[in-house]
């Protein structure tokens, strides 16, 4: 019998989706992919949850297409009562398992909570989120405290060069080219 050594928690989580709704009665999940190609999250393993402030590892049974849908099916799951309690666990996986990227192109996760700041010097927040919209990905930034526009969160398009000047992950900030008061 071959004893299979645990693998350790990530020590630079990364999310890369989420678990859905059970599916059927034998222990499927519905599974919401963060990835570009939403099939690229398989290539990317172990998985791993946190369920009550404790890491577990997800072992994959199979998974497969339904429809519109990504369903999968962990391992020792096998009804629909078990498959629900995995609901909403995020899918987090070590950061360095990630492909290197080329020079002037980011994760998102590296973004977040950098500083915006505009071509003119004005602190506009941090950035709390992105949204992938289609034509191209948009910064969604908190304003600071004491906006002196009143604005409370801002929407930036990223478009490099044009919106977006500058990237310095070292400092985390991001210079853009962006009027403050929108």
């Amino acid at each position: 019998m071959s004893k299979q050594l645990a693998t350790q928690p990530p020590v630079n989580p990364v999310t890369l989706g989420k678990m859905g709704a059970a599916y059927g009665i034998r222990g499927w999940l519905k599974v919401f992919s963060s990835t570009e190609d939403a099939d690229s999250i398989f290539d990317y393993q172990p998985w791993f949850i946190q369920r009550a402030g404790k890491w577990q590892q997800v072992e994959l049974e199979s998974w497969k297409h339904h429809n519109q849908d990504i369903i999968i099916k962990v391992k020792g799951i096998d009804d629909r009562d078990a498959a629900a309690q995995l609901t909403n666990c995020e899918i987090l996986v070590d950061a360095t398992q990630l492909p290197k990227l080329d020079e002037g192109d980011f994760y998102w996760k590296d973004l977040m909570g950098c500083q915006v700041v505009t071509v003119d010097g004005y602190e506009m927040g941090k950035v709390i989120d992105l949204m992938e919209t289609g034509s191209n990905d948009v910064l969604v930034v908190k304003a600071n405290l004491k906006d002196a526009f009143g604005v409370k969160e801002r929407l930036i398009p990223f478009l490099d060069e044009q919106v977006i000047k500058k990237v310095d992950l070292t400092t985390g900030t991001i210079e853009v080219d962006w009027d403050p008061g929108f």
